[in-house]
Formats: C-alpha cells, structure tokens, sequence
C-alpha cells in the first residue's frame, strides 16, 4: 500500500508542478488552446498518442475484444497504428496545420465555419463536439473503477473525484502546454509499463508459446483453436472493430486539434514517425495482452461480471509494484486523454458555440477566463454522469465509446478531408454530413435503450451495434459529401479558391527555403 500510495503521489505532484510552470504559455487564448504553435514533434506526437489510448482501451476494449477474438485482437492495435496514426499524420497533419493557421481558426467548428463560411456550420459543430464528448469522457472514469477497488479498496466515486480535480488543476493553470508536456512523461510511462505486463501475465502461464498452445485447446463456435488462429472466431466484425476505432480518429476533434499546435512542417514528419511507433507499442500491447483473457476468466465469470473485469481480474495477481506501475499506466493515459476532451470540449463551447451569439466580439482576457471555468464546469458534468452510471450498474464502456466515436466521425471525417483537399466541397454537403451522422447514433442509441426495434438483413447489420453503425456512418459520409456537393454547387463558398491559393504558395515558400538551407 505504501509503495503504491508513494507512486501515486509523486505523479500527481510532478503533473501539478509542470501545470504551474507552463501557466506563462498560457496567459492568452492562443497559448492556451494551441501552445501557441509552437509544439515539438515528441510532444505532439505523445499528445496524440496518449489522447487516443485511455483506460478505455487498456480496460474496455482490450478485455471485450481480446475475449471475443483472442489473440487476433493484436490486429486492432496495428489497425490503430497504421490507419488511425501513421495515415492521418501523413495525410491530414501538414494540410491541417497550413490551412488552419490561414483561416486562424483554433477548433474544427472554427475550422468549418471558416473554411465553408457559414456561422450556423460553426455552431452546429461545436453543439455535436460538446454533446458527444460527454459519454466518452464518462468511459474514461468508469475504465478506472475496478483497477482501484483491486488495488486500494475505496469507493469508486472517491476514484473519479480525486482523478477529476488533479485533473482540473493542472489543464485550467497551464492549458494545452501543460497537457502536451505531460502527456510525452505520460506516454513515457505507459511504454515501459505495458512491455512490462505482458511480459508478467504471460509468464504466469509459461511463458509466449506455452500461452499460445493453451489458447489453442479452447473451444470455440467456429473451431477448435480460433481463438489462437491469425484472424479469429469473427473476421468480419474483427474488420468492423479495426474501422471504428482506427479510422474514427480521422474526425475527432481532440485528435485533429493536435495538428493546430505542431510547431512546423518538418515537425509534422518527425512526429509521424514517433507517433507510429507508440501506437504499435500501446495499442499493439494492450490488444494482445487482451488476447489471453480466455486463461484467466470462465465464460460463467464474463457473463456475470461483464467485459470489463477481464483486464483487472488478469492483472489481480501481480505483486505489488506491478501493480502499481499498472495503476500509474492506466491513470495516465485515462488523464491525459480526459484533459484533451476538456480543452477541446470548454474551447468549443466558449469560442464557437456562445461567441457565436454574441454581437460584440469579447476580449482575449475575458475568453480565457470563461476557456478555464468551462474546463471546470465540464470535468463536473462527466465526473456526475460516471457515478451516476456506476451506482445504476452502467458500465458497459465499449458501448459509451462507440457512440460518441461514431457520430463525431460521423459527421466530422468526410467534410473535414474533403474541407482540406476539395474545393468543390458544399455547405449542403457538410449540414447533411452532420445531420447523418448524428442522426445514425441518436438511432443506435434508441435501440440500444429499447425505445424503438428495427429489422430486415440490411438494417439488421447496419445497427446490430454502435460499433456497425459508426463504421457505416463514416464511411457513408464519404459517399454523401461528393454526391450531395454535386448537387448543391450553389452552395459552395465563395472565398475557397483563395484559401487553396494562400495553401499551394505557403508549400512552396517552405520547400524553397529548405531546399535553400540544405545547399
């Protein structure tokens, strides 16, 4: 107890410390949301990574999916390394960072309010930002939950508070700076803790290959030795699990937002490659630890006690350092993607959503205070919402997440990338994107609730569960933004040649200089 008492304090002393130290960054709206644009590739990169593997992921996916496919889960965190980090830092990252520093727009509302000149865009996309990050912040809590009543006994309430103001203080003092540095000794953390629990759950069973060959005498609805084979029990769903939490980061504004900050476009390269790496190692990890729950939960265990206590009921017997370094694992990714949501939860609200209304523009001091009393005010309302879930037995956390991923993927991804690359894009386009997307989830949500039924093959599939219909949602958005924009091209901005224009020469002045300082 004292080892793990001591281990907690000194974390939460030292992020504490790094928020009052990067409180200077911080005295305007710029250096608070954005770190003033001047963020290194290695923080940039953790950041991202550290925003995309939560408590959701070590707990809630890894043990849900890990038992549903076995070892082949180990494809969803390369899926996550490849198509949800390598591919948009490739893709969207330099493109991001140039047009949003023309448009000098600070959030993805801002962004599409700026870029398809229309306010009610901009409004419309800071009131899904805001309304679809509360259940995902309230997974992240309730993914801590039984990792503490194993190692401490307390209430998990007192769990969610102490997280919630530690929380709190260091992202309302330092702002995006403080969580960008202390997401990179964050990600530090979680690299060396996930090699070293895996390396000691595997040994309880032999070791690797002793595992795997255990894992092959379980019985399966396919076959005998599914669960060990090289895509598992169910391709097909293991394909739409890839999906959602692989490409949902294309059209996330907590991830989008991190190209915002990044200092340059040479950064952009650097932190592609660290941020590659990191996913292989986290995502990678934690999916294929999750692989072996079958060796240490009965089928009867899983039912009664639920998806969720896969993880914690693998990890129970470690000794007590582990243990700890666990805890510290977990709390870390858990923190520093919930102080991601808060930020860009609080700067959407306060930028996009109530400026909007306001007919005269308030001063950069004055947004910044309501910036830090939103940071407040939403750590609350997601704090409330996972007790409240927790004391009424809701926690299914893969179903919370698959939600609000699906309908900000949604309706973000497709007019985001086509926003960046198309000029052709519509405002038409983008409201419907928006409508369909949000429209698909309030759906899936209702019949997950059972206020309404569907049926037939094609529906059927389509809403068997968040995770199909999210995946149909996006890559339907796909689809629907170039037909629509087709048939609206009245619709198009005005301004928008301008905009690719000010892209094309802002490459070319930093590649010329480049080229300039390499001769």
């Amino acid at each position: 107890m004292i080892i793990k008492l001591s281990l907690l304090i000194v974390f939460f002393a030292v992020f504490i410390f790094v928020g009052i130290k990067c409180r200077a960054v911080s005295n305007n709206v710029n250096g608070y949301v954005l770190g003033g644009r001047t963020v290194g590739p290695w923080l940039t990169a953790f950041a991202y990574g550290t925003s995309y593997f939560s408590a959701v992921i070590f707990v809630g996916y890894a043990g849900q999916f890990g038992w549903n496919f076995g070892v082949a889960s180990t494809w969803i965190g390369l899926g996550n390394a490849f198509i949800g980090s390598l591919m948009p830092w490739a893709i969207l990252g330099r493109r991001t960072r140039v047009m949003t520093q023309h448009l000098n727009s600070k959030t993805m509302p801002d962004f599409f309010g700026q870029r398809y000149e229309s306010k009610g865009l901009k409004v419309a996309a800071s009131a899904i930002t805001f309304l679809f990050l509360i259940p995902y912040t309230a997974s992240l809590f309730n993914g801590l939950s039984r990792l503490f009543r194993m190692a401490f006994n307390v209430d998990y309430s007192v769990c969610v508070i102490v997280m919630a103001v530690l929380t709190a203080i260091y992202v309302i003092v330092g702002g995006y700076m403080a969580t960008a540095v202390n997401d990179f000794i964050q990600g530090i953390i979680m690299l060396i803790g996930i090699v070293a629990v895996i390396l000691a759950v595997l040994s309880k069973n032999g070791g690797f290959m002793q595992s795997m060959a255990l894992m092959s005498e379980i019985e399966s609805p396919v076959m005998k030795g599914a669960y060990s084979s090289f895509l598992g029990p169910q391709p097909f769903y293991l394909l739409i699990v890839v999906l959602l939490t692989s490409l949902g980061t294309w059209g996330l504004p907590q991830m989008v937002g991190k190209f915002y900050a990044i200092k340059n476009e040479r950064s952009v390269k650097i932190g592609t490659m660290i941020s590659t790496f990191f996913a292989i190692i986290i995502a990678g990890g934690c999916y294929f630890l999750g692989g072996f729950g079958r060796l240490f939960l009965t089928p009867e265990q899983v039912k009664t006690e639920g998806f969720d206590a896969v993880v914690p009921t693998m990890l129970s017997g470690l000794g007590d350092v582990l243990i700890a370094v666990v805890l510290i694992l977990v709390l870390s990714a858990s923190m520093s993607t919930l102080s991601s949501l808060v930020l860009t939860s609080s700067s959407t609200l306060t930028l996009d959503f109530i400026n909007s209304f306001k007919k005269k523009e308030s001063s950069d001091k004055k947004n910044l205070f309501v910036l830090r009393i939103f940071v407040a005010v939403f750590i609350v309302i997601s704090a409330v919402i996972a007790i409240v879930q927790a004391k009424s037995k809701v926690t299914f956390i893969a179903q919370l997440m698959g939600v609000s991923w699906g309908a900000l993927s949604g309706a973000f991804l497709a007019p985001f990338l086509y926003g960046l690359y198309w000029k052709k894009t519509s405002k038409a386009a983008v409201a419907t994107s928006f409508c369909f997307g949000v429209v698909m989830m309030i759906i899936q949500l209702s019949i997950s609730l059972g206020l309404c039924h569907v049926s037939g093959p094609v529906l059927g599939l389509i809403f068997k569960n968040s995770l199909y219909s999210g995946v149909f949602s996006m890559l339907a958005s796909l689809i629907i933004v170039p037909l629509v924009s087709f048939c609206t091209s009245k619709t198009r901005p005005t301004g928008v040649d301008k905009m690719f224009d000010c892209y094309n020469t802002t490459v070319t002045v930093h590649t010329t200089e480049a080229l300039t300082e390499e001769d």
